[in-house]
């Protein structure tokens, strides 16, 4: 088990163009929502807090929260499919088929697959969430230690949903082209139907009632309300009123709500963590089920 991972590990980082695309496509989301969409949010958040006269450094801290978020709630979910080419990769050039006739599990090559991936997945994704803290830090910083850590806990959880879903996903690919057609429609795809790119409110009622059938939606909300925690914490000392916070909350997804009940942090992650249990249960069988 530890030699397969270790050779996958080792097999993605040694693949220059893949690992170098997962790594810098953090940072270009990075600087192109800072670039276009910052100042749409900076001019909503003025807007909102107007009458207050908000700081700056409140505003933009907000801005960052926004962004940052958006941008990790996506990215541990792309990189994963990146990460998983390798199993593509192998049955494309035979190597599955190699060593699904030794005496090798089909269980512990599954496993190893699913283990690299989320070993470089994460790695990547920490190094990002690093960089969006200093980004944080230099535009508003009102995050507190364990702020932080649930910011790291929710990317871990997020790195394990995008892991075994596109394990899952992938499983039945066996060419290059299928699996960056996959890639092209999730990178696409994923950040609007899991409310990074736009909040969940400016959808049409029946797609809000999907877009909330989709855990995916709950993992960016629960590291929106780790990233915004901050700022929602100064505006309360502040005295700012408590229906301006809680509309500010429900326009950023951070609150979201099930009929009219309001979905806590706690929840969300309970059905992240719930999500990725059936996922792994589906992976099981997919490959049970395979003939080799």
């Amino acid at each position: 088990m530890m030699s397969l991972v270790k050779r996958n590990v080792k097999l993605y980082f040694k693949d220059k163009g893949m690992f170098l695309t997962s790594l810098i496509t953090p940072l270009i989301l990075l600087v192109l929502y800072g670039t276009f969409l910052s100042s749409t949010y900076e001019s909503m958040f003025r807007d909102s807090l107007s009458i207050f006269n908000a700081s700056d450094s409140l505003i933009k801290g907000c801005v960052a929260s926004e962004l940052v978020s958006s941008l990790l709630a996506v990215s541990c979910i792309t990189v994963a499919f990146c990460s998983n080419l390798i199993m593509v990769q192998d049955k494309a050039n035979g190597i599955r088929m190699d060593l699904d006739v030794t005496p090798i599990k089909k269980s512990t090559l599954a496993l190893s697959y699913a283990i690299a991936t989320f070993i470089s997945t994460v790695l990547i994704n920490f190094i990002a969430a690093l960089i969006c803290l200093g980004y944080i830090k230099y535009m508003g910083w009102y995050l507190e230690t364990m702020d932080v850590i649930y910011i790291f806990l929710d990317v871990v959880v997020l790195v394990l949903f995008g892991t075994i879903l596109s394990s899952c996903i992938t499983f039945p690919l066996s060419t290059q082209g299928q699996a960056s057609a996959v890639g092209t429609i999730v990178s696409a795809g994923y950040g609007f139907i899991c409310g990074a790119y736009m909040p969940i409110s400016q959808f049409s009622d029946t797609v809000q009632k999907i877009i909330l059938c989709l855990p995916g939606t709950y993992g960016t909300s629960m590291i929106r309300n780790h990233f915004f925690a901050g700022v929602f914490r100064e505006m309360s000392s502040l005295k700012y009123p408590n229906e301006l916070i809680v509309a500010l909350k429900e326009s950023v997804d951070c609150h979201l709500y099930f009929g009219n009940t309001l979905i806590e942090v706690p929840v969300m992650a309970i059905i992240m963590v719930v999500t990725i249990l059936i996922l792994v249960v589906i992976y099981i069988c997919l490959n049970r089920l395979k003939k080799v």
